[in-house]
């Protein structure tokens, strides 16, 4: 049926000039300087008509058979529609005659607000649900096909941004996640963000090749700086003057290759309408610039090795910091052509400064953001807050000689650490300052069920209506990405709600979005989870220290054991659920992955936490020397791991092979393949500093639940310390620690050196093996019982 004509008019004139006027907003004008700034986006962006593009060509990825069903405009945020909002609105579109014609209208203030307001369609309207491919990618399969798509209320759906940033990494993510990506996954990634409405990510990709234009102006060579750039998965931590070399040196191919592939990252991101951050300069330099420099306020940070830490840190009150700042910024604006004004600058992160004189501390900030503003007049500094929340150097009188040593509003801080640890509570809104509201949430992109949803519902409301807020937006900045989806999806949500979220409604829906398809024992599931892991409340950092995959470096009497009666029939039901679900092959809605992602992932959580308990009987048997027990447990252990291994296989989220093919696929040569594929194995196990016999402090950091690295190296690793256990109980000595270490650290750089192949596609069935997990191991496993010489149970079943 078509609509009234006047109606149709109506709208249609409301959308022309809504395209016609220029964008004046009226915002909160306690900070002009970030006015400004969203002011010079819209003059100096893309245009509207490339917006809109943006959104056409993410709706075509991502759901080609309903290229026609939607029509996208953008508006200024000036008309009555976002009342001086950014905004999305979600009409049906007055032109539907059938299938073929455009079916929803979806108007917004930018090309991220109208993918924003497409994702809120099909989520809220049509129950779909997008994840990262890892974690179980898009489920598309409850959007109604062209023609039928469901209607919204008559009038629209009108969703007004509570506050204006939405943002997106943190500076190791890039190395965690991002290192080996091509443009093909960010293509993928972009895509995502814009759906989640994120409006300010990092974009740190390809800085080394203007570095390298900087310093060579300096007369810096390019082996100077091959003894500066760490390699391709440690670029992080060099930049942040954590480190030095080490995985090096960049070839000049991956420079060039980088730069190359950071033009198509700002160029898609601007055409979204998003505001990428660049980097800035803290500081770090190359060794050789002391030497040439050496009247220069140089301080020489760390206490390690070295050969690879132990870096130079320029002082900014030195002339030349300012100097090398402006040229920096000023080659960045020349080589991509356009600049977003905001740029990231950690000079202090996790390097505290020599001085706690206040008068100093402002002295050393407003000379790093002179450095940014001789080259950018419109500059505004994005500073991480994780040194407010962990370094006790910065008590208030520091925080606010810091914060108040720009011009309020050409500051915005993250507080980084917000749902756990927010610094915004103590420290009466950060002087005046504006800040994000962030969910750090992962660290090191390990693999751990966790969340506090409760804190992600709430948190950003209640900062954002406490007395006196100077809260600007809210982020997401985890060390590393493809975990936890639900977290992700509710906190990228509260860029949107003006109230907190009832979680009770949400978590009742979540499952039926993310499976297609309301079951109750799914429903129950989830409320479980929610009830539980995705509402921890203890304050404790998510990095996963399970045995299996960070193994203790300590002799057993170390290992504390306090009553340890572990009776696992307690611990997990083995009552079946009535609700419980079975494969329908009558259907095709759990031949996606979502299910089977998260049936491995809590598997995979239950037999880790299952495993550590394990490991500690172990111990107090060894204590007991009780030598038939801790052989017994220590063969149970190795199978538990080698079958864990057999899961994660199931599903191409859990495997190593990717991780490796894809560093191995950025390189140019032979030469090169070998030493990225390295890089990519040793992040992920052992860094730099150890010795023969001395494992680095570096080491299982980031460690991975991924099939290879189980059966490869975890297992081997565990098997190696259970055989001196058995030696000294047999030879009744002393545990042999330094022996145990020479043979993991061997084990350990014979495994960063290998070119084995793993594989990059999932074998078996994660529903069967997943089955046979559980009553192998935990239907009637008893390790009470086996203190008491009952047995082995889980000999009952097997793979």
């Amino acid at each position: 049926m078509r609509p009234r004509p006047s109606r149709f008019l109506q709208l249609l004139l409301v959308v022309v000039i809504a395209c016609a006027v220029p964008g004046v907003r009226c915002s909160d004008r306690r900070f002009p300087h970030l006015d400004r700034v969203r002011e010079l986006q819209r003059r100096e962006g893309s245009s509207s008509a490339e917006q809109e593009a943006a959104a056409r060509g993410l709706l075509a990825r991502l759901l080609p058979s309903h290229s026609t069903s939607f029509e996208f405009r953008v508006i200024s945020t000036s008309t009555e529609l976002c009342g001086g909002k950014t905004c999305f609105v979600i009409n049906n579109h007055p032109l539907f005659d059938g299938e073929g014609t455009p079916e929803i209208l979806i108007l917004g203030a930018s090309g991220v607000e109208i993918s924003a307001g497409f994702h809120w369609y099909l989520k809220h309207y049509c129950a779909a649900h997008i994840s990262w491919d890892k974690t179980g990618g898009a489920q598309l399969s409850t959007i109604p096909r062209p023609g039928s798509l469901p209607r919204v209320p008559d009038g629209g759906v009108l969703i007004q941004r509570p506050i204006d940033w939405s943002y997106y990494q943190n500076a190791v993510t890039s190395s965690y996640s991002f290192a080996w990506w091509d443009w093909d996954r960010w293509e993928k990634e972009i895509d995502w963000m814009a759906l989640q409405g994120i409006n300010l990510p990092l974009a740190f990709t390809g800085q080394e090749s203007i570095w390298q234009r900087i310093f060579e102006r300096y007369n810096i060579s390019k082996s100077d700086l091959d003894d500066f750039f760490g390699g391709p998965a440690f670029l992080a931590w060099s930049r942040m003057a954590n480190m030095h070399g080490w995985g090096g040196p960049l070839p000049q191919t991956w420079l060039d290759d980088q730069l190359v592939l950071q033009k198509k990252i700002l160029s898609r991101m601007y055409s979204f309408g998003m505001f990428p951050v660049l980097p800035a300069f803290s500081g770090n330099i190359p060794a050789a610039l002391k030497s040439k420099f050496p009247s220069a306020k140089v301080t020489h940070l760390g206490n390690c090795n070295p050969r690879w830490c132990c870096t130079y840190l320029l002082d900014a009150s030195d002339p030349l910091f300012v100097e090398i700042g402006k040229m920096f910024i000023e080659e960045q604006i020349r080589e991509y052509g356009r600049t977003s004004h905001i740029y990231n600058c950690d000079t202090f992160d996790e390097n505290t400064p020599p001085l706690s004189d206040p008068n100093y501390i402002s002295s050393l900030g407003a000379a790093t953001f002179r450095g940014m503003q001789s080259g950018d007049n419109d500059a505004i500094w994005l500073m991480q807050g994780w040194l407010f929340t962990y370094d006790p150097f910065w008590e208030p009188p520091q925080m606010k000689a810091l914060l108040h040593s720009v011009p309020v509003g050409k500051m915005i801080v993250l507080d980084l650490y917000a749902e756990v640890k927010p610094v915004w509570i103590n420290s009466d809104q950060l002087y005046g300052v504006p800040y994000i509201w962030c969910m750090l949430h992962n660290f090191a992109a390990d693999f751990e069920m966790y969340g506090v949803l409760d804190a992600l519902a709430s948190g950003p409301i209640d900062a954002r209506l406490s007395d006196n807020s100077t809260m600007v937006g809210v982020g997401m900045s985890m060390e590393g990405i493809e975990q936890n989806p639900i977290v992700y999806d509710l906190m990228s949500e509260m860029a949107f709600h003006h109230r907190q979220v009832d979680l009770q409604v949400w978590v009742k829906t979540y499952p039926t979005r993310r499976y297609g398809k309301p079951v109750k024992g799914l429903q129950d599931a989830w409320w479980i989870l929610y009830r539980t892991l995705y509402n921890c409340t203890d304050g404790k950092n998510d990095k996963n220290r399970d045995v299996i995959v960070a193994f203790p470096d300590v002799e057993p009497f170390v290992i504390a054991t306090p009553g340890l009666h572990v009776n696992t029939r307690q611990m997990y039901s083995t009552v079946p659920s009535k609700n419980y679900i079975r494969k329908d092959v009558s259907s095709d809605a759990y031949e996606h992955p979502h299910l089977w992602y998260d049936l491995v992932d809590l598997t995979r959580q239950v037999l880790a936490k299952y495993a550590n308990d394990v490991f500690l009987k172990i111990i107090e048997s060894y204590k007991s020397n009780n030598m038939n027990q801790v052989t017994i447990l220590c063969q149970h252990f190795l199978s538990l791991v080698n079958d864990l291994d057999t899961l994660l296989s199931s599903h191409e989220g859990f495997l190593l092979g990717p991780w490796l093919e894809s560093a191995k696929g950025l390189a140019r040569n032979s030469e090169q393949e070998i030493q990225y594929e390295w890089n990519a194995r040793t992040q992920i196990t052992m860094w730099f500093d150890n010795t023969e016999t001395k494992a680095s402090l570096l080491r299982d950091y980031a460690n991975k639940y991924w099939s290879g690295l189980l059966q490869d190296y975890y297992g081997p690793r565990a098997a190696i310390y259970f055989k001196h256990l058995l030696l000294s109980m047999e030879n009744n000595a002393p545990f042999a620690l330094k022996e145990w270490r020479r043979e993991w650290i061997s084990l350990t750089n014979n495994w960063q050196s290998d070119r084995k192949v793993f594989s990059t596609t999932a074998t078996g069935d994660p529903l069967n093996i997943s089955q046979s997990l559980y009553t192998k191991y935990l239907s009637n496993a008893d390790l009470l019982g086996l203190v008491e010489g009952t047995g082995s149970p889980w000999k009952s079943a097997s793979l």
